[in-house]
């Protein structure tokens, strides 16, 4: 059973980093400019994820079948708090303010969403995976609210800088939240084909690009001269095998209690490697980089192992399907 669910499960990651292989590939052979790749980031933040999202909802999601929708951002929220008391734990092992700050929020915020979508629809028929996709975009607004409030606050903590309250309000999270509008005014339904279908196939577009851009991020990170090997082995041991080793043996003992895919939902985002939003925050701020690239590049190369040993771990003793 277990390497049955192990291949898989390891198969659906091949599958999803052959794209951000790509990606890689064509920006470090100058194939793909950092404009290009800002533009492509763009369209996908702004214009192909939401409309993949808004569509979703319109097309799978209605407030009798998810009564408890709610939950799933405070899921989010609990599994970060999670993250940053794990962090507080081996924060010993790093020196200097800025550098514990960074080293938290690696260990605090996971790749939410341009990772575990693109491995859902590899892993679960569609009618599962469209379910875990309302699931996904759910605990996402927990997450984008987190990582554009606490998260910024926490790697520009010395500046003396106002909160943006309108920076919780990106993209995603508006279209979860039009989502949701449309949804309990019954005007999804409302939404002629012609219109709809076009729409649907710009949002299509938006998982195989999101992982396009992953690894073409990745391969234009620059890492700073002094690395903190420490520091980076303690990320990957907390945030991809004791972070997901403790919500495993959480769901193990409540397996009676969580549905399926909320399981699911919960030790994917658990196994996931560091934020890449991190790298684009320090970047914007002109924040000086310790651990958050060698961390976020080192941790997606590692949870290629990882990921599949903790999916076929799930599949396994979680639940007999």
């Amino acid at each position: 059973m277990f390497m049955t669910a192990f291949k898989t499960t390891g198969l659906a990651i091949v599958e999803i980093f052959i794209l951000g292989l790509l990606g890689f590939f064509l920006v470090k052979r100058k194939i793909l400019s950092l404009e290009g790749l800002d533009g492509i980031s763009r369209l996908v933040i702004e214009v192909a994820l939401p409309l993949f999202i808004f569509c979703q909802f319109i097309k799978e999601f209605s407030f009798s079948l998810y009564p408890n929708w709610w939950l799933f951002p405070m899921l989010s929220i609990a599994l970060t708090v999670l993250g940053f008391a794990l962090g507080g734990f081996f924060v010993w092992a790093v020196k200097g303010s800025q550098e514990r700050r960074q080293f938290l929020s690696l260990v605090g915020f996971q790749n939410s969403g341009y990772l575990p979508l693109p491995l859902v629809a590899a892993l679960l028929p569609a009618k599962e995976a469209s379910q875990m996709f309302i699931y996904i975009f759910l605990f996402l607004v927990g997450f984008n609210l987190l990582i554009w409030s606490a998260g910024v606050y926490l790697l520009t903590y010395h500046e003396d800088r106002r909160f943006e309250f309108l920076s919780l309000f990106s993209p995603p999270v508006v279209a979860t939240i039009a989502g949701l509008v449309f949804v309990s005014l019954g005007w999804g339904n409302s939404i002629p084909n012609f219109i709809f279908r076009p729409l649907k196939m710009i949002g299509d577009s938006a998982l195989p690009l999101a992982m396009f851009v992953v690894g073409a991020s990745l391969a234009e990170l620059e890492f700073g001269k002094k690395i903190n090997k420490g520091a980076l082995a303690f990320v990957c041991l907390t945030k991809l095998i004791i972070m997901p080793l403790i919500i495993m043996l959480i769901l193990i003992n409540l397996k009676s209690r969580i549905p399926y895919l909320v399981a699911l939902l919960l030790l994917i985002q658990a196994a996931m490697p560091p934020a890449t939003s991190l790298s684009v925050i320090i970047r914007h701020y002109k924040k000086e980089d310790y651990l958050i690239n060698p961390a976020i590049f080192i941790g997606h190369i590692v949870s290629i192992f990882t990921i599949p040993v903790f999916l076929s771990l799930f599949f396994s003793f979680y639940v007999i399907r």
